[in-house]
């Protein structure tokens, strides 16, 4: 799995939206924001937060980790 770039401040990009599988209690889940070159990810209780930006061909990769509880 490939990080590219991590920004400081994720505010500063546009289009985030929160998993499907995001339930209705804001528990932890991620967002990521789409229309950009790679695909932003932010912590959804963190929006001011920094972002990391994967590659598109790692993204898959960051979500099977996630899924697995790697982190």
């Amino acid at each position: 799995m490939t990080i590219d770039r991590i920004i400081p401040h994720a505010s500063a990009l546009t289009g985030w939206r929160k998993s499907s599988h995001s339930g209705p209690d804001q528990g932890s889940c991620v967002e990521i924001a789409d229309g950009h070159a790679t695909v932003p990810v932010r912590d959804s209780k963190n929006p001011d937060g920094p972002a990391l930006l994967f590659r598109t061909e790692s993204f898959g990769t960051f979500i099977d980790a996630l899924k697995a509880r790697a982190f």
